[in-house]
């Protein structure tokens, strides 16, 4: 009974150094190494002459699966490559719900100009009962957004 006892106590002990161990081994690694990639998903584009590219990214919260975030981005010619000037969140932060957002009808209107300033209006599916939600307006000036 007491090499029972003995085994069970190195058994313990070995199975506390194991942890240990690991989670030695995994101190070390960083939150960017270890933290979820959040899902995007580019939701509409367009591109207003050679001047501007506009894009809307769906991103989905990583604290709450339904949950996502709109983000408006401008990009600007830089050579042969478009480069992000601006970008700005649409709505409030985790405002949308991510399956609406990436379906299909998800953008009830972006509508541009190619004029300077750039009026930039967008509309996006609430969910298919609610419908759409209330125009935002934006002004793309100088390769900058300006809420209007």
């Amino acid at each position: 009974m007491n090499a029972h006892r003995t085994r069970r106590g190195i058994t313990a002990v070995l199975t506390v150094l194991l942890a240990a161990t690991l989670g030695a081994a995994g101190a070390g690694a960083s939150s960017a190494d270890t933290a979820p990639r959040q899902q995007t998903r580019e939701i509409a584009s367009s591109t207003l002459g050679s001047d501007y590219r506009i894009t809307l990214t769906a991103l989905r919260s990583t604290e709450d699966e339904y949950a996502a975030s709109v983000r408006l981005r401008v990009f600007t010619r830089s050579g042969d490559a478009w480069k992000e000037s601006d970008r700005v969140t649409v709505g409030d932060v985790n405002g949308w719900f991510w399956y609406p957002l990436t379906g299909k009808g998800a953008v009830c209107q972006l509508s541009t100009a190619s004029t300077e300033p750039a009026p930039l209006t967008v509309s996006l599916l609430l969910t298919p009962s609610l419908g759409c939600s209330d125009p935002a307006h934006f002004l793309v000036k100088q390769g900058r957004i300006e809420t209007a």
